[in-house]
Formats: C-alpha cells, sequence, structure tokens
C-alpha cells in the first residue's frame, strides 16, 4: 500500500500466494523494521509441487522461460523411467525428471519431476540451484541407490 505505516505480507500482495512465503517475509520485515536487521527475500528460486498422484513438483526455470531468457543456449536434459525401487511392488509407476542448464555458464536453472517424492527430491534440488550449481556437479555427483533421486546424476 501507498499508504503510511500499513504493510502487508502473504496473500494479501503480489508475492506467491504459499505459507513460507508468507513466513519468510513476514520474518524479514520484522526483523527489519523492528531488530534493526535489514534483509530481503529472494523470490526467485521458490520450489513448489502439486499434490497429487503421482507428485509433481519444480524449482527455477522452466525450459521455455529460459529459452525467453537466454536463447539458444538452454540445454534440457530428461529422462522417464521406472524407479527400481518400486519395479516389483508397482510395475506401472513411471518416473519423469528434468533439468534445465544454461550450457554457456553450465548453471542449472530449473529441476523439474513427475512422481514419488518429487516435492522432497525437487526441495532439496532448490538450494543447490538457488546456489548456483553446474551440470557439471551434477554429473560429479554419486546418487543413493536405488532411488529415484539418483537419476538426477546421471542425465547425460
Amino acid at each position: 500500500t501507498t499508504q503510511a505505516n500499513i504493510f502487508a505480507v502473504g496473500d494479501c500482495t503480489d508475492r506467491p500466494h504459499w505459507t513460507p512465503v508468507a513466513i519468510a517475509t513476514g520474518r524479514a520485515f520484522a526483523d527489519t523494521v523492528f531488530g534493526n536487521q535489514p534483509r530481503t527475500v529472494n523470490l526467485e528460486c521458490i520450489p513448489s509441487a502439486l499434490s497429487s498422484r503421482p507428485e509433481a513438483a519444480t524449482v527455477g526455470l522452466a525450459e521455455a522461460k529460459a529459452r525467453e531468457k537466454f536463447g539458444e543456449s538452454i540445454r534440457c536434459y530428461s529422462q522417464r523411467f521406472q524407479p527400481l525401487f518400486d519395479a516389483i511392488a508397482e510395475p506401472e509407476q513411471k518416473t519423469m525428471i528434468k533439468l534445465v542448464v544454461d550450457n554457456k555458464s553450465d548453471r542449472v536453472l530449473g529441476a523439474h519431476m513427475v512422481g514419488e517424492y518429487a516435492a522432497e527430491i525437487i526441495q532439496c534440488l532448490g538450494l543447490a540451484i538457488r546456489t548456483g550449481i553446474t551440470k557439471k556437479d551434477f554429473d560429479a555427483t554419486i546418487g543413493i541407490h536405488p532411488s529415484a533421486a539418483e537419476e538426477f546424476f546421471t542425465l547425460r
């Protein structure tokens, strides 16, 4: 608002309407105004998930947005697979993963997943992407076997 001494966080703002965003912005506001510790909240790399069967989750830039911003330097790595962990118990369950990478800098700009544990996996990848992880870092990492998450480290 433009009114003096009226401040807002949460659903009445133009920020994403998720509880963790409201909590983070509320804390930043309180620290800045009442705690004399000015800080802001980076709203760029917020993971989100669709609570469905199968789960779907995303963080960072989608391929189309990345191409708008970076042009032809975008390279996508994706895989559809049957998680080995579930192969016997649920033989028809498929998983899809995707990394969006800027080939010029090798930075991973986005990660996307549809499948079991997508929200948990993408949430962890959010920190890595926000702090500048590269495709080379993914390639050098050894995953936990058998897990769906390990497939992010084998994309070629």
